[in-house]
């Protein structure tokens, strides 16, 4: 905020008066000084000075203590979403964010989610805070949903469960036990990840380097790649796996490879670090979407697992997730868990119920838990049809002869184009089309309708931008 100081000049006047130069440093108000009735204006460093004839007004700014706080970017993600809402175009399609959307590309609310919600209402059930670790409930079932009720590791106490802040705040915690308790420790990041990896372990202070993930030249895994970046990282490096429906690619390992990544990790004696968002999203079963994690707790290994219920439950606005961390004993899993409570407590202190509640009424209940199930399948279903129409697509209007049979290789709500940053552009500038620059679309947020109109955009923008 701006003070304006107007001093008018007397006949009585001298020529020569003047104010002197006053400094409130503590306020950061700076005033310059102001002559009277000379045609010679002392210079002012601190504020702006008008000539107006016989009198003179000097402007004192104050200068904000956060002056060298510069703006930061937008998110590449979550800024999509602006950039869509802000275009007029009735043709455009927002395939940016992973949000599931229904063939009519409205928001979906399951309604098993619903009906859970109602028996809460009917439970009259209050809103007290949560012990730090989370809900009690919610941490037994999503550590069973995600290991199976039967595995060992659950059976003998060796999983350190605390409900997270969804995904982000899951695997926030763990990189904040990382940093704390192994350090100088690094994580392997898959190249491409999910864009929000890089900026969980920086702002941890976390070192993290890449691994070859992704092919551009078959738009597919680069294994070999992979495998080699694994056995040269340092011994004892947390590998960061995504469990299922990798984010940006949809790009998996086959059943055959996880065994094989699985060697290499025992092998340099690694700990496995999986960020598991789309279990039962991914393929309609939450059993099959959790195989990688499985196979490689039963292999003996100690490892950590963040979860997510935004997408499977469409809970995104719950912010609700774990961190389950195997040890190889129920002692050390005691121990881990209360380092995980401390770390936890000055960051957020303890997690929302609300989300809580539906996991653990969901899970707990056999008739509603069989109703997740149906619609999880539906969901991925109709995702997949999309997939199949899309490629249908592409393959009749694509003259050229071009392989696109990547996309349906592909699993998840994602696919990755292989459309250059330049070429996403076009996407969006010609045909607004709104999706991230590494040539990423959620198929979540297409419907069958759509289809043809985006199989244009992509195959104008893969052949005549450069």
């Amino acid at each position: 905020m701006a003070s304006a100081m107007l001093s008018f000049a007397s006949a009585a006047a001298s020529a020569s008066a003047s104010l002197p130069v006053h400094e409130n440093l503590k306020g950061k108000t700076k005033i310059g000084s102001v002559n009277f009735g000379s045609s010679v204006q002392e210079r002012n460093p601190f504020g702006k000075t008008k000539h107006f004839g016989r009198v003179s007004m000097t402007v004192a700014v104050n200068v904000s203590r956060f002056e060298g706080i510069t703006m930061a970017p937008p998110d590449p993600i979550l800024g999509v979403s602006e950039a869509f809402k802000a275009d007029t175009d009735e043709k455009k399609l927002n395939l940016g964010v992973g949000a599931y959307r229904t063939e009519e590309l409205q928001p979906y609310v399951l309604k098993v989610v619903k009906k859970a919600e109602n028996l809460m209402l009917e439970r009259g059930e209050n809103k007290e805070y949560l012990p730090i670790e989370g809900l009690a409930a919610f941490n037994k079932a999503t550590a069973e949903l995600l290991f199976g009720a039967e595995n060992p590791v659950i059976k003998q106490q060796r999983v350190a469960t605390v409900q997270g802040l969804s995904g982000t705040g899951s695997l926030r915690l763990a990189a904040a036990l990382i940093e704390r308790y192994f350090p100088g420790a690094k994580v392997l990041i898959s190249s491409p990840t999910w864009g929000n990896h890089k900026n969980i372990f920086n702002d941890a202070r976390v070192q993290w380097s890449e691994y070859r993930y992704y092919d551009p030249k078959t738009v597919g895994l680069d294994f070999d790649g992979m495998i080699a970046d694994i056995k040269a990282a340092p011994e004892g490096s947390f590998i960061l796996l995504h469990g299922c429906a990798h984010n940006p690619t949809g790009i998996d390992p086959t059943p055959e490879q996880w065994e094989k990544i699985a060697d290499v990790i025992q092998e340099k004696n690694h700990i496995p670090f999986f960020d598991v968002a789309y279990q039962g999203f991914a393929s309609g079963s939450l059993d099959a979407d959790a195989a990688s994690v499985r196979l490689l707790s039963a292999r003996g290994m100690e490892l950590l697992v963040a979860q997510s219920y935004s997408k499977n439950l469409g809970l995104y606005a719950e912010r609700i997730g774990a961190i389950n961390v195997v040890c190889s004993s129920a002692d050390a899993a005691t121990r881990v868990k209360s380092q995980l409570k401390r770390l936890a407590r000055p960051m957020y202190s303890n997690p929302p119920v609300h989300g809580a509640k539906i996991v653990a009424n969901i899970v707990g209940d056999p008739a509603l838990f069989n109703e997740w199930k149906a619609e999880m399948e539906m969901m991925a279903g109709r995702i997949k049809n999309v997939r199949q129409k899309l490629y249908d697509s592409l393959s009749a209007k694509d003259k050229s002869g071009k392989d696109w049979s990547f996309i349906l290789k592909q699993i998840g709500m994602f696919s990755f184009t292989g459309l250059s940053k330049t070429q996403s552009d076009n996407m969006t500038n010609k045909w607004h089309v709104y999706m991230t620059k590494d040539g990423r679309i959620s198929l979540a947020g297409l419907n069958l309708a759509k289809c043809e109109y985006l199989a244009d955009a992509i195959v104008d923008s893969y052949h005549n931008v450069s």
